[in-house]
């Protein structure tokens, strides 16, 4: 397995776009990189919906997880809903759910990628503490809003990160709207604009531009 860099997309509150913008990002990317997503969302790991993955992940002969080839695209699926049944919730404790996090990394086949993305679930819970302790992540980028209770909780995993020596990015104002005032923040990289195609669309995402998270990304990697 080779993996050149590894992103983690986080918030501190759901609900802000954070798995359809990484599900996003690597897409566009995928058409001149090699890119894995770990689905590490065990409230809602949904990846698989926005990516119109229909297949399931099976374990191979060697007995490691097989990653789930989206598309034509050069990018792989290896997500958490791989240990739940499609109806399931994740009602893990702990260290049910850090063995799980460590597995579903550690064992994916991924083969040689040029960029993994993890898709973290919202918050800064256990799955935070098992990721930047067990998985080499390169840096994070956060996905935020306007709103008062995202920033506030988004301020709290900006200092988790800090803590925890783990690069912060940049931020993805997501929902922006040209009558309302834009973060004034200059760790935002790019801005979303709000639209009910956007905030319903799967893949393959057709319509969206994010070409300055892109060469943001490239550039922070030093990915070319």
């Amino acid at each position: 397995m080779s993996i050149k860099k590894t992103i983690a997309v986080v918030s501190g509150k759901g609900g802000v776009g954070k798995s359809t913008i990484t599900a996003l990002l690597a897409t566009k990317m995928s058409r001149f990189l090699n890119i894995g997503i770990l689905d590490a969302d065990i409230y809602g790991p949904n990846q698989a919906i926005l990516l119109d993955v229909q297949a399931k992940q099976v374990m191979t002969n060697d007995g490691l997880i097989q990653p789930i080839k989206v598309g034509d695209l050069n990018m792989y699926l290896s997500t958490i809903a791989f240990f739940l049944k499609s109806d399931e919730a994740a009602i893990w404790r702990g260290p049910m759910l850090s063995a799980n996090l460590k597995k579903l990394y550690s064992n994916t086949k991924w083969g040689s990628l040029d960029l993994l993305l993890i898709d973290m679930p919202p918050g800064t819970g256990d799955a935070y503490l098992t990721c930047f302790k067990y998985f080499n992540v390169d840096g994070c980028i956060m996905i935020t809003s306007n709103s008062p209770l995202t920033l506030a909780d988004n301020f709290k995993t900006k200092n988790l990160l800090k803590k925890l020596n783990i690069p912060f990015l940049g931020s993805i104002e997501n929902m922006y709207k040209e009558n309302q005032d834009s973060l004034q923040d200059d760790s935002v990289i790019d801005r979303i604009e709000y639209n009910e195609t956007f905030n319903s669309s799967i893949f393959p995402f057709t319509d969206i531009d994010l070409e300055n998270l892109l060469e943001a990304t490239e550039k922070l990697l030093i990915l070319k």
